[in-house]
């Protein structure tokens, strides 16, 4: 399974109050879930007028395409123009996964689905 983070530092140009900020951070995260269905949240910065860091995450199968799909979101968050992006990495795990390793429900066996299913 691979696993991909992107870290995004934005700067909010127009914003003078936290409620203003969060809007603009509710617009981007919003897009950003939608556009290309990651998991979006704000993990810095919270407590300041104009800067915020933002978390992305994508899980799949393909490095390539894990690590693509966070470079076109950035590349999103730029072409909204609604922040200034200041800083933005990425980065890309290769989790093990072996198909059989894990039952996912103890206790359940090959015998038991096919008791199952005679029922």
């Amino acid at each position: 399974m691979i696993v991909g983070a992107a870290v995004v530092e934005v700067f909010i140009h127009g914003s003078h109050s936290l409620k203003g900020k969060r809007g603009v951070i509710r617009s981007i995260t919003q897009r950003v879930r939608n556009r290309f269905n990651l998991s979006v949240a704000e993990v810095g910065g919270q407590d300041t007028w104009q800067r915020a860091v933002l978390g992305l995450s994508a899980a799949g199968y393909d490095t390539v395409a894990v690590r693509r799909v966070l470079e076109r979101a950035v590349d999103f968050i730029e072409e909204l123009h609604l922040a200034e992006v200041r800083n933005a990495d990425i980065e890309v795990l290769d989790l093990p996964h072996r198909e059989g390793l894990w039952d996912p429900e103890p206790g359940w066996h090959e015998d038991d689905r096919a008791d199952a299913e005679e029922d």
